[in-house]
């Protein structure tokens, strides 16, 4: 895989920080997860594909464990609000200098800086301090945060993979690792440029909800159907919205213009009461196979189940029976091959992975003395 041989160190955290681990897990790095003394398990649930070891670093002794863990390793991702590392002795200037090749990933909700990068938050916080909260609801109504994907994932995890694989990129020419700040609050914004770029296009000139891409428009937005289930319609073009407009028994003659945003809300309610006439499954047969932009609206247990989705192997089942999507994107080369195995127990990998990093039976055995470490083995093997 593409990242063999890559070690990475993660501090856990919530979801962000787990996820972007486990990207790095599932094309090929080992990801070695350090997780607090009396956890009882990672309530993310974004573990596949690495170890758990479990350290107190509430102590000068788990401290040195984890600053040797870091020397040892090519990455190290922390979760944590500014300071908390320094405050613990393993901030950048320590780790760095004992591993100049470190690459120093911090994903935070705020950043690294600025009068917030102490404060608690979550996505919601995030996604609205972005600008990007502001765009996002229907006409009328106050903005709506949709589930955490935005700030938490996107704007978070997948932007802080990406700053790791080009710190990475960069070291193969300098030699020296570097620190990532990155900010969800950033990342978010980032993902969402275009509505920057777009802002003086007429895009967004409609309040919230009334515009060409927010759900204004009667050729995107989503409809029920007469069995209580949806269709998404994206007919932005001309040819395909007279291909939406042929596909529901309609003639473009007889209607306004595709662009006249005066008239959208009757036909919106004139789109609503035909998709009413039929249900998904009929529509489906009616629009699949064509280019009128229209696609079924599946459920999380529906889409392993849809024939371009088994086609193309799009969702995985792992020993417990669990369906989860197929790490993305797919490459000629070197694709993921993700862990089909369960997740990892809080510790079970503990005394494992210290003697991978040079402990003997003798030291390890001092640590859980001194209660620096624990490790769940036995349960692991019932």
């Amino acid at each position: 895989m593409a990242l063999r041989g890559l070690k990475v160190v993660e501090l856990t955290g919530l979801a962000p920080g787990p996820f972007c681990g486990m990207i790095l897990a599932d094309f090929g790095a080992q990801v070695v997860r350090v997780d607090r003394p009396g956890t009882l398990s990672d309530v993310s649930l974004l573990s596949r594909g690495k170890r758990s070891l479990v350290v107190d670093l509430k102590k000068p002794q788990g401290v040195a464990v984890v600053r040797r863990l870091c020397a040892a390793s090519d990455v190290v991702l922390e979760p944590f609000r500014h300071g908390v590392m320094e405050k613990l002795q393993l901030g950048p200037e320590i780790l760095q200098k004992e591993n100049p090749r470190l690459i120093y990933a911090r994903l935070s909700g705020f950043g690294q800086s600025g009068r917030y990068c102490r404060n608690a938050g979550h996505d919601i916080n995030y996604l609205a301090l972005s600008g990007v909260l502001s765009k996002i609801g229907r006409s009328g109504e106050n903005p709506y945060a949709p589930p955490n994907l935005l700030a938490d994932f996107s704007g978070g995890s997948l932007m802080c993979a990406l700053g790791i694989m080009i710190a990475l990129f960069e070291r193969v020419r300098s030699g020296k690792g570097q620190v990532i700040d990155a900010s969800m609050v950033e990342g978010t914004a980032y993902v969402n440029s275009f509505l920057w770029k777009t802002k003086n296009l007429g895009l967004w000139e409609q309040p919230r909800g009334g515009n060409l891409l927010d759900g204004g428009a009667p050729f995107y937005t989503t409809y029920r159907t007469a069995d209580g289930e949806f269709m998404a319609v994206g007919a932005l073009e001309p040819q395909f919205y007279e291909l939406l407009i042929k596909g529901l028994g309609l003639k473009s003659d007889e209607l306004p213009a595709q662009m006249s945003v005066t008239h959208w809300p009757e036909m919106k309610k004139k789109f609503a009461d035909v998709f009413a006439q039929k249900t998904k499954a009929e529509w489906c047969q009616i629009f699949d196979g064509t280019d009128a932009c229209v696609t079924p609206v599946l459920t999380l247990d529906e889409v392993t189940h849809h024939d371009h989705n088994k086609e193309r192997g799009s969702f995985i089942t792992d020993v417990e029976q669990g369906v989860s999507p197929r790490p993305a994107p797919l490459l000629s080369n070197t694709p993921a091959i993700p862990s089909l195995e369960r997740d990892p127990f809080i510790g079970e990998h503990t005394e494992e992975i210290l003697k991978e990093f040079g402990y003997n039976q003798k030291e390890i055995d001092q640590l859980y003395l001194d209660k620096v470490i624990e490790s769940n083995k036995l349960t692991a093997n019932l």
